[in-house]
């Protein structure tokens, strides 16, 4: 009967499909957002009924009935090409809109809706060749990916489970529930080799039959959107573009475990998020997909929202349930892992958002199908934030195997050297896995991005945070952005984490400084690694992977700070210093009028001179000047 249920949904939204004349799908992401995409979305809907065009905002509602030729403009989730917002999609034409302005919704309107043309200058551009792109499909940022977990964040309505049921969704759902026992789940996740987004990489259904095997009347599915990371916004965009997939990975985790209630752990920075997973939750209850006797069977089982407050260490599973019992979050010794005794002391899974995305694919598809993509001990795609110096910036999806060279310089355009132009010569390193990952740098384009290779090279996946570098980066201001963050992020329940990420810090600082010498640098690896033996729980334990790392990898810079007592890329404002050079000044008075601090004195044609006692070290004065006349060193 539920099948029967499906099946006529679908034929409805495919009936309401065919009637449509067009389709103006506007990219509804937080980015997009930020950017005036609900401003464009408002005056195309203005332009729309004033000029008394059939117009219909959502396929829930019925359609005009003036004419079988209505236009849908609808709202979709992240579609991932951040870096050229707000995008606008015309179908059934597939042309791509990027960077568009309310002021362009009329020609939208009567161009391309109404005349068929097309609008070249709000086409994508590719910045090497200027060649105009129409569509997805003629874009190498999109045409190099393989998304699954994302293809349909950029296509549904988030609001709208029609939209979902359409694409197949909730199909896998209910042919687990009716007809599969709680083992064969677990066994086909085992069988695809699922393994946790968030991280740690730990296989997902040898998690769920672990709690699986625990005997009692309550158990619990947790999924992890507190998404912490600098840099990091792959959950969020899946909650907000596909929030229904993430609901039904939870319920499919449910039947393999025997899962009771479901809790889905959002940061409160995410509002979106929040608001439209409940949207997402009460339409499910709404079609009997939640609650009592989801699907017509016996199976209870029903999703709850809990927002977090911000802390980064929520994010660890042990502390994540301590939060939502309403105590401090704070992690506990292990074992009993939390598959045995988590919540409320009961049996607990919890995965991130990304990984639960992936089980209603791999539940639908088969586990055999499922691994034809990835690599053998890191079976499917992964998702990643590209983000830092390089063109293309935004959210992709890759097959785990794929190269950093091919993300860098193909997916991501390639690297922006310090004014902005496309120089590939001029990267230096790249940061993967946020304040738990490590650096990698030019030897290591070539190596394959999944769990297990990546910790060859003292590195890890982590929930998918690639920031790339060029080099006018200092890494021991890398090392220090991210200790600063792991530091004020710390619980303080283990002194290793709460004493030793201070003093780390505090070394970090005298080597920026120039209070540094070799000891420093030799007390502050030998730091470093106690805090990583030491720490209680993963994060602790993660923490000084960024130092470490970048002291490996880039030991000469770290030594020129210490040793030369100058900051080779000039961003420790402590070790540089600036000078004029007399023979190029020209005195024109523009370093003078830009200094904050007044400390450039000289008379108009006359060559100028700073005050070291008042210089700040802004570069101020280095970036007016048009004659190259000012000078940076070290101390």
């Amino acid at each position: 009967m539920m099948e029967a249920v499906l099946e006529k949904i679908k034929e409805e939204v495919k009936n309401k499909k065919e009637c449509l004349s067009h389709s103006i799908v506007i990219c509804a992401g937080t980015g997009c957002i930020a950017n005036g995409a609900m401003e464009v979305h408002a005056a195309l809907a203005e332009y729309i009924n004033k000029n008394n065009l059939p117009l219909t905002l959502t396929l829930k509602e019925e359609l005009p009935e003036e004419g079988k030729d209505p236009v849908l403009l609808s709202k979709s989730g992240c579609q991932g090409f951040c870096q050229v917002g707000p995008l606008v999609t015309i179908e059934p034409n597939g042309i791509l809109y990027t960077k568009v302005k309310a002021e362009n919704a009329q020609d939208i309107i009567e161009k391309t809706i109404l005349k068929g043309e097309v609008i070249e200058d709000l086409l994508y551009k590719e910045p090497a060749t200027g060649r105009s792109c129409q569509s997805h499909r003629d874009i190498p940022f999109y045409t190099r990916q393989e998304r699954t977990v994302l293809k349909s964040c950029g296509n549904i309505d988030p609001e709208n489970i029609g939209d979902y049921i359409y694409s197949g969704g909730y199909e896998a759902a209910r042919d687990m529930i009716l007809n599969k026992e709680p083992q064969e789940v677990c066994d086909i996740m085992k069988d695809a080799g699922l393994r946790g987004r968030g991280g740690g990489g730990f296989a997902t259904g040898r998690k769920w039959e672990l709690a699986l095997r625990q005997d009692t009347d309550e158990k619990y599915i947790i999924c992890n959107g507190d998404e912490g990371d600098p840099g990091a916004f792959m959950d969020r965009s899946v909650m907000e573009g596909n929030p229904h997939a993430v609901l039904e990975g939870m319920i499919i985790a449910a039947k393999a475990c025997g899962g009771t209630e479901g809790q889905i752990y959002v940061r409160m920075e995410y509002p979106l998020a929040v608001e439209r997973i409940n949207i997402a939750i009460e339409e499910a209850r709404a079609h009997g997909y939640l609650g009592k006797g989801i699907f017509g069977s016996d199976f209870d089982f029903d999703i709850f929202v809990m927002e977090g407050a911000g802390a980064f260490v929520c994010g660890e599973a042990s502390a994540m349930t301590e939060s939502i019992m309403g105590r401090r979050g704070m992690p506990r010794v292990k074992p009993p892992r939390t598959a045995e005794q988590g919540l409320w002391g009961k049996p607990t899974v919890v995965n991130n958002v990304e990984t639960l995305a992936c089980v209603p694919l791999i539940a639908a598809k088969g586990a055999e199908e499922y691994r034809k993509v990835g690599t053998d001990g890191s079976p499917g795609t992964k998702t990643f934030a590209l983000t830092g110096h390089v063109a293309n910036t935004g959210l992709i999806e890759v097959p785990f195997g794929t190269t950093l060279r091919e993300i860098i310089f193909n997916i991501g355009g390639g690297v922006l050297n310090s004014k902005g132009e496309i120089d590939n010569d001029d990267f230096k390193a790249v940061q993967i896995g946020g304040p738990s990952g490590g650096c990698l740098i030019e030897e290591h384009l070539d190596i394959p991005l999944d769990f297990d290779s990546l910790k060859t090279v003292g590195a890890m996946v982590g929930s998918g945070g690639l920031v790339v570098m060029n080099k006018s980066t200092c890494m021991v201001q890398i090392a220090r952005f991210f200790m600063k963050f792991t530091q004020s992020e710390s619980c303080g329940k283990c002194v290793p984490c709460r004493e030793g990420t201070r003093q780390i810090l505090e070394l970090i600082d005298d080597v920026a400084q120039g209070r540094g010498t070799m000891e420093t640098l030799d007390l502050l690896e030998d730091l470093c690694e106690t805090v990583a033996e030491s720490s209680l729980c993963g994060l602790g334990k993660s923490a000084p992977s960024p130092v470490l790392s970048t002291m490996q990898q880039f030991r000469e810079e770290w030594e020129a700070h210490v040793k030369d007592m100058t900051c080779p890329t000039g961003n420790c404002k402590d070790l540089v210093s600036y000078a004029i050079t007399a023979d190029l000044c020209k005195g024109c008075t523009a370093c003078k009028r830009a200094c904050p601090v007044g400390a450039i004195e000289g008379a108009v044609k006359q060559a100028h001179t700073i005050d070291e006692e008042k210089c700040i070290r802004c570069g101020a004065c280095v970036d007016t000047c048009r004659f190259n006349a000012i000078t940076v060193g070290g101390n």
